[in-house]
């Protein structure tokens, strides 16, 4: 795998970053925080989408972008012979194959899986091939003999074979609990075989009772039929007789409420003869009623009419009062409009003598405060000059004169005294520059008398401004009310007049003893008059009441008619309640008979058809017991095969195991031979995964910091190299994320001249880093610094600093950091 490019759009911290790799050795380095591993992670991101990134996936946008920013990183690199170019955000990807303008996937997933069939390797496997990261290099040093053998099967894959093996054993625990619940639900043959004889005989003792149930049915259906005849005869004569009784009864009833009827009419026209009489006198009575009505309404307009003349009066009276304080109101405030004209002018004046104290003021202030700020800013400035002098002239007395210049970063030797009095000199300059800015700083804390006086001055223009605004308001406000006052004046009197010219139509005559008098006479003569009323009523009923007593004497007639010929019905009938009882008692006897055969004969199928319910029971649990058994069998078989699997998967991790420390030596040691002129040829890992390396084919017992280095260099280099091969994929990519750790500036430089001997094995080897001091040994940098401002990552690619230089130095051998 080669990369060729990288391109980070709004991607954490990275707000459009384009990175352009090559061969050899390439160094990304900045300080923690820059966003350096974010360029892995873009890296990761683009092959193997959301479970490559760290946190959620609202947390990959650069946190300044807007909300409809888009997240995009694009990954330009080459594999087995094709360029690739992909191309993924939050919600889409695309993927290019040789410079192609159609996508050959355009779905996240479709690139996704594309991607790993292509590289033939999950997330973790990638990541353990061609990434190391923080402190990976020394990893298996901090780990104990298990703790090794587990790390090294888990980057090789063979944990596959420990998650494939428990799938095993749990399959077969389901299997065997399966099988134990197959049996706990299985039956006892013997109980089914008697459950089924058992079945057999209530059969057939259900069909004899059955039978012997269907023949009483039959005789009691045949006594029924002779009974049933006669008694329906008999009950039809008994129904007509109840009939003829009912109608006797409902006509003596009749000729009863007649007979009342009858009697009522002859009272309510005895009444209505009486009430003539006390008509006639009521009507003589309320004969004047008329008038007084008349009268009444007229005298109720006059009383309507006055109670309005006196509102109008009080309105007169509230009317005028208001007048007189509107013209009093009126001459006070009469020489408002020239006192207006007046105080506009003074206030004038004063605005213009406060706005030229305001620009004065401003001006004065603004030089004080510009004048304390250069003070501040040149006091702060010597400081840090004084400190950074300070600093460099420590480590330049420290160093002495085999020290490095700190500006020009060679060896100080003669030039050692004459630099150190030119920072002695740069201090004194600044000590004494120092002491004046503080004495000025201290001069303008205070505020200048003068400023201060024009404040107060200020202050009084406004006060005497603020004054005159509330006085000419005020003068305003007297101008808008004298003309206000005028409008409702002239709108009253107009009012007034209006109401008088009311009172003056209003007619008069209103006389209360009158109107009294006749509300008496009315409440009199109204009772009269509604008794009148119904006495009216009553008499106008007298025809209605005659005609009916001529109604009720012709149904007297007809009901003693009807009642005589019920009498001759009822004479006829031949009925006897004694031959009712005795043949209804025969016909109940036949009918429980029957009821009770058919019940029997019910019961008789109900215990039949429980019988065969019963044998089907039996005859389906003989199937079930077979069909258990059935299933039992293939359980055990389906066991015993998991059994075999459980063995198998043990025995070839044991294989692998056994095998994987020999192929990791041999690995291991064709890189260490490479990397030492073959001045080491064999590394070993031990029954305990402890690195030893071999000098000339003797185990080292000690071995120095560099050595220690480039083991563990070589152990992750032969790591990756097997998972490349597993993978079917060329190990030519390396990247290595602050390896470092905690090694010394001698041990660091060893490990980057140990990388550099490898570059005929790995076209390109990306070395990520906070340390400044290893760009000297990379063909090329990437710096990546943090930008305060924008709160953005910013990156540079620089040239080549220290290739042409190394191939000048002298070799470094495995010794050297010692």
């Amino acid at each position: 795998m080669h990369l060729n490019s990288l391109r980070l759009c709004n991607f954490r911290q990275h707000a459009d970053t384009r990175i352009v790799f090559d061969s050899g050795l390439t160094g990304i380095i900045g300080p923690n925080g820059a966003g350096k591993s974010t360029i892995l992670e873009g890296i990761a991101w683009a092959l193997y989408g959301t479970p490559a990134a760290r946190g959620t996936r609202d947390s990959i946008r650069f946190n300044r972008a807007g909300a409809r920013s888009q997240v995009r990183v694009e990954l330009d690199f080459e594999l087995g012979g094709h360029r690739y170019l992909v191309s993924r955000g939050l919600t889409n990807a695309e993927l290019f194959l040789d410079g192609a303008s159609a996508p050959i996937a355009n779905t996240i997933t479709g690139v996704t899986e594309l991607l790993r069939r292509r590289l033939g390797m999950s997330l973790d496997e990638f990541f353990n091939t061609y990434f190391t990261g923080q402190k990976e290099l020394s990893v298996m040093a901090a780990m104990g003999p298990s703790e090794r053998a587990q790390f090294l099967s888990r980057v090789l894959g063979y944990e596959k074979l420990r998650t494939a093996q428990a799938l095993v054993r749990e399959r077969r625990r389901i299997i065997l609990a399966e099988a134990a619940g197959l049996r706990a639900g299985m039956p006892d043959p013997e109980s089914v075989a008697r459950m089924l004889a058992d079945a057999r005989g209530r059969v057939e003792l259900a069909e004899l009772r059955a039978r012997e149930a269907t023949d009483r049915r039959t005789r009691a259906r045949e006594l029924l039929d002779y009974v049933t005849p006669r008694w329906e005869l008999l009950q039809r004569e008994r129904e007509r007789l109840q009939a003829v009784l009912a109608e006797l009864r409902v006509a003596e009833s009749e000729s009863v409420g007649l007979a009342r009827d009858s009697e009522r009419i002859d009272r309510e026209l005895a009444d209505v003869e009486a009430a003539k009489v006390e008509l006639e006198r009521i009507r003589r009575e309320v004969a004047p009623l008329g008038e007084v009505v008349a009268a009444l309404h007229e005298m109720d307009r006059l009383y309507a009419e006055e109670g309005r003349r006196r509102t109008l009066l009080e309105s007169t009276r509230a009317l005028a009062e208001d007048l007189a304080r509107l013209r009093e109101r009126r001459a006070k405030i009469e020489a408002a409009p020239g006192l207006e004209e007046q105080v506009t002018t003074e206030l004038t004046d004063k605005r213009r003598e406060l706005q030229r104290t305001d620009e004065e003021l401003e001006a004065r202030r603004t030089d004080w405060v510009r004048d304390r700020q250069e003070a501040e800013t040149k006091l702060e400035a010597l400081r840090r000059q004084h400190a950074e002098l300070k600093d460099q002239r420590e480590r330049l007395v420290a160093a002495g004169e085999n020290g490095i210049c700190p500006t020009c970063a060679r060896p100080l030797g003669d030039h050692y005294r004459s630099v150190l009095d030119l920072i002695d000199d740069q201090l004194n300059t600044a000590l004494v520059d120092g002491s004046y800015y503080r004495k000025r700083l201290d001069q303008l804390v205070e505020m200048p008398p003068a400023v201060k006086a024009l404040g107060e001055q200020r202050r009084l223009a406004l006060d005497g401004v603020s004054k005159l605004e509330r006085r000419l308001a005020r003068v305003q406000s007297a101008v808008q009310e004298l003309a206000q006052i005028g409008r409702e004046i002239v709108q009253k009197e107009e009012r007034e007049k209006g109401l008088r010219g009311d009172l003056a139509a209003i007619p008069i005559g209103y006389r209360a003893d009158l109107h009294e008098q006749l509300r008496r006479d009315l409440e009199r003569l109204q009772p009269l008059d509604a008794r009148a009323a119904r006495l009216g009523a009553q008499v106008e009923r007298e025809g209605q009441l005659r005609r009916e007593r001529e109604r009720v004497t012709q149904a007297v007639d007809l009901t003693s008619r009807r009642t005589v010929e019920l009498g001759r019905q009822r004479a006829a009938i031949q009925f006897s309640e004694q031959s009712w009882d005795t043949l209804r008692a025969d016909y109940e006897r036949a009918a429980t008979e029957l009821r009770a055969a058919e019940l029997a004969s019910v019961a008789a199928d109900a215990e039949a058809a429980a019988g065969q319910g019963a044998l089907d029971m039996a005859l389906q649990a003989q199937r079930d017991l077979a069909r258990s058994q059935t299933q039992l069998d293939e359980l055990n078989r389906d066991k015993r095969m998991h059994d075999e699997l459980d063995r198998a998967y043990s025995d070839m991790r044991t294989d692998l195991n056994v095998q994987l420390r020999p192929e990791i030596s041999e690995l291991a040691s064709s890189f260490l031979t490479e990397l030492t002129d073959a001045r080491y040829s064999e590394l070993e890992l031990d029954d305990q995964y402890n690195i030893i390396v071999l000098e000339e084919g003797v185990p080292k017992p000690v071995i120095s910091g560099g050595e220690e280095d480039l083991a563990n260099l070589v152990l992750r280099l032969a790591i990756s190299q097997m998972i490349a091969e597993r993978a079917g994929q060329s190990f030519s990519l390396l990247i290595l994320d602050e390896i470092f750790g905690s090694l010394d500036e001698s041990r660091r430089h060893n490990v980057v001249e140990l990388l550099r001997r490898l570059q005929d094995r790995f076209e390109q080897v990306i070395l990520i880093t906070h340390i400044e001091s290893v760009r000297e040994g990379l063909d090329r940098v990437i710096t990546v610094r943090y930008d305060e401002e924008t709160g953005a990552s910013r990156v540079e690619q620089e040239p080549a600093l220290g290739a042409a230089a190394l191939d000048d130095a002298p070799e470094l051998t495995m010794g050297a950091a010692d």
